[in-house]
């Protein structure tokens, strides 16, 4: 199912416009990175993609569905979107409950539902969870229970708005296995993300974005080679990207890449 964004522009009410035509293709399967600075129109342009709003001008179309033609709940059907703060999600008494929201309005047998639910609560490490209240929880397994009911939807598309904020190393290293999964299955992952080193060790396509443009959209290796076109956003390449270029190594932007590199060189 793919994307096309076309012209998109959009403004808030009485405001600057936030997004300034910007005309992206993403295809079916595609793991693609957002990034750049804040404000400069990242989560603004993934709610586009939901219907959770709606351009000022150009269009959305999600497969064969124009954005602007459907209702939020019918997109939902197709983009599974996970919210910046997981709090403005949760709003159940159980986690099991909270998974089960979602999916349960999707006319799913009984027997349907548990199995949805109970697949999204092992991939997000909950199935010890499933009867604690979320707020008992802390707030990085909270957006475990968030990500977790955008799972048991089984849309083709995701939507991940800074999910590894408040992660540990254990929890970044888990969604990073979770999203190449996800790809390998055939979803589109999109995710926003201010994490430029898990992005480089886990997305293929990165688009940079800066005061509501798209800067530079390209491969990972190539986008992580621009560090001065960058810099126009404040975003740095990844740690192990700038010692390589420091070492004399080119086109490298993950830990295995950099050690490979490193050993060709001796």
């Amino acid at each position: 199912m793919n994307i096309s964004i076309r012209d998109l522009h959009f403004a808030y009410a009485a405001g600057a416009e936030v997004l300034r035509g910007i005309s992206l293709e993403i295809g079916s399967g595609e793991s693609v990175a957002i990034i750049g600075q804040n404000g400069s129109g990242k989560t603004t342009l993934a709610k586009h993609l939901n219907g959770l709003v709606r351009p000022t001008n150009g269009d959305v179309v999600v497969g064969d569905w124009n954005t602007r033609q459907h209702t939020v709940a019918q997109m939902s059907r197709r983009v599974g979107f996970l919210f910046q703060n997981p709090d403005e999600q949760i709003f159940k008494n159980r986690v099991w409950d909270e998974i089960a929201f979602g999916p349960g309005h999707l006319g799913l047998t009984h027997g349907e539902l548990s199995k949805r639910v109970d697949a999204a609560m092992e991939r997000a490490y909950l199935v010890d969870f499933r009867d604690a209240h979320p707020y008992e929880l802390l707030p990085s397994q909270r957006r475990w229970v968030a990500l977790a009911s955008v799972l048991a939807m089984e849309t083709p598309i995701l939507v991940l708005d800074e999910p590894t904020t408040g992660q540990d190393v254990r929890g970044l290293a888990r969604l990073g296995a979770l999203v190449e999964e996800l790809h390998r299955e055939g979803k589109t992952v999109i995710v926003i993300t201010h994490d430029i080193d898990w992005c480089a060790e886990h997305c293929r396509r990165v688009i940079v974005m800066g005061q509501g443009r798209v800067l530079m959209d390209d491969d990972v290796h190539r986008i992580f080679a621009h560090a001065d076109l960058l810099a126009q956003t404040f975003v740095e390449p990844p740690q192990i990207t700038r010692l390589g270029i420091e070492l004399g190594l080119q086109q490298v932007v993950t830990i295995d890449e950099f050690l490979t590199a490193l050993a060709q060189t001796r």
